[in-house]
């Protein structure tokens, strides 16, 4: 768990008391760094008006970043509210603290596994159903600034995840004169689930989408409320990682997020090529799980206690229903018809998810044969299997391409075929470790501590870090708070990042040292791409 910021501590000691011998022993300790630096924190938001009420936070140590944790954005999401649209906040009286993060939404216990340390992880508490709470940091002395707004979505396969999650403090990016927001939202079974119950009751023929109209109303409360902060609500980037980088391409798609932002990061993840789920399925799957929990109506299924959901229920992800999602969103992107943003996206070199043991040479190309035909060869030249070892390269590639590699690539393309600005990463530091965690490489969220400059939450017993990880933290970093802040990521001291177009193909690469070059898997990515669309 991230540990909980201080406030800095204020030593009452009159001025017209010091001594010169006292005030070199103050300096001495450094507790006249910390006063002055409390004094430097503009008085102004010591409360902060928002939707519901006032609300206080803390100062964190250096005395330069305010910081507001768990401020309800919608109401709790329980009891008669289960599956349905966010409602409005409950407002409350008095000042409400806002100094710890609020529930993770409702999941199993999150213990490490893969790659993923504990520092990877929610905490293990406290998780409930009633989750709907976003955080700020903000280094604004006044709420007249208009500093650019990042607001964070975090991944987990849309079953898992929450904002509370280490490597997602947003303190180093609010140093750097953006304002961090990271928000929470519905997963499993409570936040992608439909039934036919639902749909009719929704007023938009529509059920499904929780999680996603989760996002969708938190961006709301940005729009609404960032200002107080001293953020810019016309200058605000979505971002995420994995399921969170599916959910900014889903939003970029639905006209229900138009003019809530105006940039994208999207850190592996897509849905270009992925199965899509219609209201009708998901309907279908709803009504089997009402049954195999013994509910007949849709007021037993709310009745149901929420640990007993989780153990029978599945979420299935985003549903095309109509209403958040009005067509598949490769279908909306095709047309031109999705929110115009300026877009920065890539994938990490070593994120496949094969699971369970490679296939041998043999194998693998005896599957390749009864899947693909007369393209065989073909998929060999660009994953080949001239040994078992060449063979189990080959398919931890095809799992990182086919997953991550097409979904991002595709995007590019897409804003580089219709005028939009595109740029493209790929990220190929394989981060030090040791033990298990050594056969990682570069992993899937891998990037993401350096992105938002937060390797000082990386457990250094698993992975040693060295200089030159600090060193890319401070690039990576610079590139994202740049396109925050204009939406082109490059600036002084910074190797030059090409706008990406599908004729030049320049991506940069996240590396001991960075640099651009030609996408090399282009090709590749393109046969994949034709396969998998027939």
């Amino acid at each position: 768990m991230a540990p909980a910021t201080q406030p800095t501590v204020l030593y009452t000691i009159p001025f017209n008391l010091m001594t010169t011998k006292s005030l070199a022993f103050i300096t001495s300790c450094g507790i006249l760094f910390g006063l002055l630096s409390f004094m430097s924190i503009s008085h102004e938001f010591d409360t902060v008006t928002v939707a519901g009420g006032q609300i206080s936070g803390t100062v964190n140590t250096t005395g330069d970043v305010r910081i507001f944790k768990g401020i309800p954005f919608a109401a709790p999401p329980v009891g008669d509210r289960r599956w349905k649209a966010p409602q409005p906040v409950i407002p409350w009286s008095g000042v409400r603290k806002c100094d710890a993060f609020g529930s993770s939404p409702v999941q199993g216990s999150p213990n490490p596994f893969g790659p993923w340390s504990a520092e990877f992880l929610i905490p293990k508490e406290p998780i409930s159903e009633d989750c709907l709470y976003l955080n700020v940091w903000t280094g604004a002395k006044s709420a007249t600034e208009k500093k650019p707004v990042l607001v964070w979505i975090y991944g987990g396969g849309f079953n898992s995840g929450g904002a509370g999650v280490p490597i997602y403090d947003g303190e180093a990016t609010a140093k750097k004169g953006v304002i961090f927001v990271s928000i929470n939202y519905r997963v499993g079974p409570f936040g992608f689930f439909s039934h036919p119950e639902l749909t009719k009751e929704s007023g938009r023929n529509a059920s499904g989408n929780y999680g996603l109209m989760d996002q969708i109303a938190a961006l709301q409360w940005v729009k609404q409320n960032i200002a107080r902060f001293g953020g810019d609500p016309a200058n605000v980037t979505i971002a995420g990682q994995s399921a969170g980088s599916m959910s900014v391409n889903a939003l970029v798609a639905s006209p229900l997020a138009k003019n809530l932002f105006t940039k994208a990061i999207a850190e592996s993840g897509a849905n270009f090529s992925r199965p899509t789920t219609t209201l009708s399925q998901a309907e279908e799957a709803g009504m089997k799980m009402a049954q195999s929990m013994g509910a007949s109506s849709l007021a037993e299924l709310r009745a149901k206690p929420a640990d007993e959901i989780l153990k029978k229920g599945q979420g299935r992800g985003l549903v095309i229903d109509g209403y958040v999602l009005p067509q598949p969103i490769a279908a909306i992107f095709a047309a031109g018809q999705q929110n115009d943003v300026q877009l920065l996206t890539g994938w990490n070199e070593d994120e496949g998810m094969a699971f369970g043991p490679p296939k041998n040479a043999d194998a693998y190309r005896k599957q390749l044969n009864e899947q693909y035909g007369a393209n065989t060869e073909t998929f060999l030249r660009f994953y080949p299997a001239g040994t078992d070892t060449e063979a189990a390269s080959s398919q931890v590639k095809v799992s990182r391409d086919m997953a991550f590699g097409t979904q991002n690539y595709k995007w590019a393309m897409l804003q580089s075929q219709q005028g939009r600005t595109a740029y493209v990463y790929r990220f190929a530091r394989k981060v030090p470790a040791t033990g298990e965690y050594a056969r990682y490489g570069a992993f899937h969220t891998g990037e993401v501590a350096y992105a938002y400059d937060n390797l000082k939450f990386i457990d250094q017993t698993l992975r040693p870090l060295e200089p030159a990880d600090a060193q890319l933290a401070k690039e990576m970093s610079a590139y994202w708070v740049n396109f925050i802040k204009r939406g082109n990521p490059n600036g002084k001291g910074l190797p030059d990042w090409p706008v990406y177009s599908t004729t030049n193909k320049q991506i940069m690469v996240f590396d001991t040292k960075t640099g651009s070059g030609q996408l090399p898997d282009g090709p590749a990515l393109d046969f994949l791409l034709t396969t998998m669309s027939k």
